[in-house]
């Protein structure tokens, strides 16, 4: 397959993953072109992009999440290639088929992989017959009386989810016969009108699981690449706060195995240049795959802060038609650990917290990366995730990490709006979290009901 020469990436998206983007494609002396809506004039993104196109109102209905008005983006700058980083269109074969349409390059999965992956069903079903363990449940959509059956027959509770769900949304727990009634209409209708299908799968509800992940690099000529694990455990209502690498409990021989059903899965449904394979960990140290996240994820600076490797920088160079030239992590040295900052108040139940800095002191430390598009007048607008920064921590060891990060978050200083900074230091002072006695409920579990109880 012959090299393809990119030299301009319009990127479709905003906030500091833009800012992230960007800083690659500095380096690879690659023209960089930002998109703003309304809310975003001025936004640092646009200012160190060489180029910058608005693409409509606040509304990201009407902007980030409109397909028209990227494409026209894309024309209008003579893009080569659209990178869609994370959130917003970053998922949407839509908008993978609408670029290759029109004969530019994108940094993803071909829009027919992605739209066979919107389907968790078609994953299920997939990853069985290649005989990798998936959690027991359905492995296609299912009518209420199909969910009843499979429920009774793997025991309640259940989870019903969303078939094209994701972002940790569309999931409903089930404890009885009773219930599922109820809760199936209503999740079919939620699911509906978030991701414009009704279809939901059952699978059985795990109790206090660990959520675990492979870095997955694959390029156009079938060569794949693992970049080892990150835990995801540490999550609020299904969304993840804090990510680390390695897993406190994944070994190198668990390593190997985890990377070898991710990249047999990557290669069966073709998910390049790099993807996620999500991971369930039950407390028998069992473990089921769970999903692939076909683009680049939130908490990738972990894994770059280990193994050196930029995923952003892989992601073009496979697009551009090169070969991988890294080889698969077995082994880490040392630990590091992201924690997402959000503006948003712990205080008044994680209410978004939108408004403009009027003080900012980012940290700069030894071991410290801080992904950010923050300056001192920025505004934080309403429209939009309420993410605006991540801090990652690297230590020779994981107590050393974890300290290194208090640190970098206590001198993290922001004023204009409330962020969630407190609330992460909670958590990684705790005992639980130094020990690595953590699980995908552990937040629900102590410190949002800590957190209650201190309100009242």
């Amino acid at each position: 397959m012959p090299t393809r020469n990119i030299r301009k990436v319009l990127i479709a998206n905003r906030g500091e993953i833009a800012v992230r983007i960007i800083r690659t494609l500095k380096k690879l002396g690659i023209t960089s072109v930002a998109v703003y809506s309304d809310a975003d004039k001025g936004a640092l993104h646009t200012k160190i992009a060489d180029e910058a196109y608005y693409i409509g109102p606040s509304n990201p209905l009407k902007s980030y999440l409109n397909v028209d008005a990227i494409i026209e983006a894309v024309k209008k700058s003579s893009a080569d290639a659209v990178h869609p980083g994370y959130g917003f269109l970053a998922e949407s074969y839509k908008l993978a088929k609408a670029v290759e349409d029109i004969g530019v390059i994108w940094i993803g999965p071909p829009s027919k992989v992605m739209e066979r992956l919107e389907s968790k069903t078609y994953l299920r079903s997939t990853a069985s017959r290649l005989g990798i363990p998936v959690v027991p449940g359905s492995l296609k959509p299912v009518s209420k009386d199909e969910a009843l059956k499979i429920a009774i027959n793997i025991g309640f509770p259940v989870l019903l989810k969303a078939d094209k769900g994701g972002g940790g949304k569309g999931i409903r727990k089930v404890s009885n016969p009773e219930e599922l009634s109820v809760v199936f209409d209503s999740a079919s209708r939620e699911a509906l009108l978030a991701f414009g299908s009704s279809d939901l799968y059952v699978e059985k509800y795990l109790d206090r699981p660990r959520h675990i992940e492979i870095q997955v690099l694959m390029d156009l000529y079938g060569n794949v690449v693992t970049l080892g694990e990150r835990e995801c455990s540490i999550q609020r209502r299904y969304q993840k706060i804090i990510e680390e690498a390695p897993s406190p409990v994944v070994d190198r021989k668990t390593r190997e195995y985890l990377s070898q059903m991710a990249s047999l899965i990557v290669r069966e449904v073709g998910c390049l240049p790099a993807c996620t394979v999500e991971f369930l960990r039950d407390n028998e140290g069992n473990f089921y795959i769970s999903e692939i996240n076909k683009r680049i994820q939130v908490e990738h600076p972990v894994t770059e802060m280990l193994t050196g490797v930029d995923i952003i920088e892989q992601q073009i160079r496979i697009m551009s038609g090169e070969q991988l030239s890294i080889k698969s992590v077995l082994e880490f040295n040392g630990v590091a650990i992201e924690a997402r900052i959000y503006a948003e108040d712990p205080d008044n139940n994680f209410m978004p917290s939108p408004g403009v800095i009027n003080y900012l002191e980012i940290p700069s430390i030894d071991n410290i990366r801080i992904d950010h598009a923050l300056e001192i007048g920025t505004k934080i607008p309403p429209y939009y995730d309420p993410l605006i920064a991540k801090v990652i921590a690297k230590g020779e060891n994981r107590l050393e990490a974890i300290e290194r990060l208090k640190f970098a978050l206590e001198s993290f200083k922001i004023n204009g709006i409330k962020t969630n900074i407190s609330f992460i230091i909670k958590i990684i002072e705790s005992p639980d979290f130094k020990k690595g006695e953590i699980d995908t409920q552990l937040v629900e579990r102590k410190f949002l009901r800590e957190n209650k109880e201190q309100i009242q």
